[in-house]
């Protein structure tokens, strides 16, 4: 068994989901998800079948969106993958709409921050293990740094 990460490449500002699926209907039950969730939202998402002809499924509302999901899944070359990438939205604003749709089998990460995934790869294919998010923690919230987060949140719109 051979190990590698492979580098999520996207703007900074763009926030994806990695998740893994088991089914072609994956790429229009998805779609639909999205679209009746934010109307006017910016999307691409890819997802790579494991098995018959073996490839990449497209969808989304850009054009841009799309091509950065179907470049990742290229990159990390994992089976029954599903990449999202959203360009004006936040993933916690569809996610659990995702995690409901009955061919999902789990979200490995929703994020905007840099990530890596881990990968593995035998004879028979490539599996995800994991995902680094972001960086490691460097301290501990101090009080008065409290009210910033809150500020944020409400900045967002998420809290009143």
């Amino acid at each position: 068994m051979k190990l590698e990460t492979v580098k999520i490449k996207k703007p900074e500002n763009i926030n994806f989901i990695l998740a893994q699926s088991h089914f072609i209907k994956t790429v229009e039950d998805v779609y639909e998800t999205l679209v009746e969730a934010i109307p006017g939202i910016k999307f691409g998402l890819a997802f790579a079948e494991a098995s018959g002809p073996r490839k990449i499924r497209t969808a989304g509302t850009d054009k841009d969106m799309i091509k950065l999901a179907v470049d990742n899944a290229k990159a990390v070359g994992c089976g029954h993958s599903l990449f999202i990438f959203l360009g004006n939205a936040f993933p916690i604003n569809v996610l659990n709409r995702i995690k409901m749709i009955s061919e999902i089998v789990s979200v490995h990460c929703a994020t905007a921050n840099a990530a890596e995934i881990i990968v593995a790869e035998t004879k028979q294919g490539r599996a995800i293990l994991g995902v680094v998010d972001g960086g490691s923690p460097l301290a501990t919230e101090k009080e008065n740094e409290v009210k910033g987060r809150k500020d944020l949140l409400r900045k967002f719109g998420y809290k009143l």
